[in-house]
């Protein structure tokens, strides 16, 4: 059976924005749907026992939790193979587990705990810290949520030589008929003479760092529509600027594994919290895409 592609759901307006942006993401790569609830929300946030029903009260809220994500897949794309299930225990052991063999974890950019103030659920940043596969962080305007700047925007770092990340963002481009820009982000030697205003474009076309990160991708996916630029500025500044006239920002993720776990870097924790668009962190070792030794 081909990989599903998992999205996380609780009930919230921003898990189920991430649920159609999910389902028409199946449909593109033509992958089942699986959509997962962790029902342990529930116990955080205090729902009382009723002696009315004969069954759990938590078990009666995931289930409409579920249902409902599920009334909105079938309005949306009514012949996608879907399964569901809830699980109890915490949502980001849930997701964490549900990602080894699946396409990619979806989630909103928020969920159902208290701090509304945070521009990211912690359930989302873990997850996307540490899960196996690429993660996708949905947010963003309609234009974007519905795909409709027909461009697909791809951050690279001078070591992201034909990593998986490039291959993601390429497939992802491939299947949406989109432009990919691709964005190499440069910051100036402090002794070097000042060249204009921050933020602005280095150079367009090719250039070697990124001729040897997009060669052999580029190679297999010869119809993807290519733009290359290596800008001066901030590299997190930079891609939450372009974001806001992309469909999906593209990121690798240098992991550190250590015995406290795995941390994202400051770029992908930044534009995660700030980007105008989905964004997908994608682990720079993915069994899915090439590898390269170094």
């Amino acid at each position: 059976m081909e990989s599903p592609l998992v999205v996380g759901v609780d009930g919230s307006d921003a898990s189920l924005t991430a649920v159609d942006w999910a389902a028409d993401e199946a449909v593109r790569h033509e992958r089942p749907l699986r959509i997962v609830h962790a029902s342990e929300w529930e116990r955080y946030e205090g729902v009382a026992p009723d002696s009315a029903t004969d069954r759990p009260p938590a078990q009666i809220l995931a289930e409409s939790v579920v249902a409902t994500a599920v009334g909105r897949v079938r309005l949306r794309a009514p012949a996608l193979p879907v399964t569901t299930d809830v699980l109890g225990e915490d949502a980001s052991t849930a997701l964490l587990r549900e990602g080894e063999g699946s396409l990619a974890v979806v989630v909103g950019s928020r969920g159902r705990g208290g701090f509304t103030e945070l521009l990211l659920g912690s359930v989302g940043l873990v997850v996307a810290a540490r899960a196996p596969c690429p993660v996708v962080v949905v947010r963003g305007d309609g234009e974007a949520l519905e795909a409709r700047h027909d461009r697909v925007l791809l951050g690279l770092g001078e070591e992201d030589a034909d990593a998986p990340a490039v291959w993601f963002a390429f497939r992802e481009a491939a299947v949406r008929d989109a432009d990919l820009d691709v964005v190499l982000a440069v910051r100036r030697p402090a002794h070097a003479p000042p060249s204009g205003d921050p933020g602005v474009r280095a150079g367009d076309g090719p250039s070697e760092p990124l001729d040897r990160a997009l060669e052999a991708a580029a190679t297999a996916h010869p119809r993807v529509r290519l733009r290359r630029r290596t800008v001066e500025g901030a590299a997190a500044k930079v891609l939450t600027e372009r974001s806001a006239g992309a469909d999906l920002l593209v990121l690798g993720a240098r992991r550190r594994d250590a015995l406290a776990g795995r941390e994202l870097g400051r770029v992908a924790h930044r534009v995660l919290h700030h980007a105008a668009c989905p964004v997908a962190v994608v682990p720079h070792r993915h069994g899915e895409f090439p590898q390269v030794e170094r």
